[in-house]
């Protein structure tokens, strides 16, 4: 089973380009999603404990902590601490089961792949990148989204041309969807294929 470890800056496409990759009917491991999971579930009193005052309704207000954790490195790692562990047993349990199935490639979407060390632990990095301009246009089209706060989410993450440079594919989402498609089915299909090829994109 080849595991592809998916990730992009903000605004790149990821999230877009992961689905793309389900469409062609390959398990999908989402990270972000499995946060949410845990905000509402299991990490509620761990959270709460460490951050008195952001748990709501028997969930956590996510931008309550956003406000107690964005800027602060020390607040972050001790969130990280906890959610970090909990996503990994997710992601663990996710592999065995599809590889209880029999598939023959599957992708972590991992945002901070390459910021948390993870990309030793993936067969084949693949960066959605878009350009820099690109980039901006579509992170400040968010509800709510101000400079402020892009400018703290890019100061967590790898900078676009290094997660490039360390890519093993990069697909570009700067001309939309299809052509994004496009390079997805061209990939699975290298993957799928008996002579690979995989690191000369």
């Amino acid at each position: 089973m080849i595991v592809i470890g998916l990730t992009g800056s903000i605004g790149m496409g990821k999230s877009t380009t992961a689905k793309l990759f389900a469409e062609e009917g390959v398990p999908v491991h989402d990270a972000d999603a499995v946060v949410h999971a845990l905000y509402a579930g299991r990490a509620v009193p761990l959270v709460e404990a460490a951050f008195p005052g952001v748990a709501r309704d028997g969930a956590v207000d996510r931008k309550e902590l956003g406000t107690r954790v964005i800027g602060d490195a020390a607040a972050l790692a001790k969130l990280e601490a906890i959610v970090h562990p909990l996503v990994r047993e997710a992601e663990a349990a996710f592999l065995a089961a599809r590889r209880a199935e029999g598939a023959d490639v599957v992708v972590l979407d991992i945002p901070l792949l390459f910021e948390s060390g993870r990309d030793g632990a993936v067969d084949l990095v693949v960066v959605v990148s878009a350009g820099p301009g690109e980039q901006r246009r579509r992170v400040m089209q968010r509800p709510g989204m101000t400079e402020e706060t892009f400018r703290a989410v890019l100061a967590r993450q790898t900078p676009d041309a290094d997660k490039r440079a360390r890519a093993d594919v990069v697909i570009d989402t700067a001309q939309g969807i299809e052509p994004a498609r496009a390079q997805v089915r061209a990939l699975l299909v290298r993957l799928r294929s008996r002579d690979g090829g995989l690191t000369d994109a």
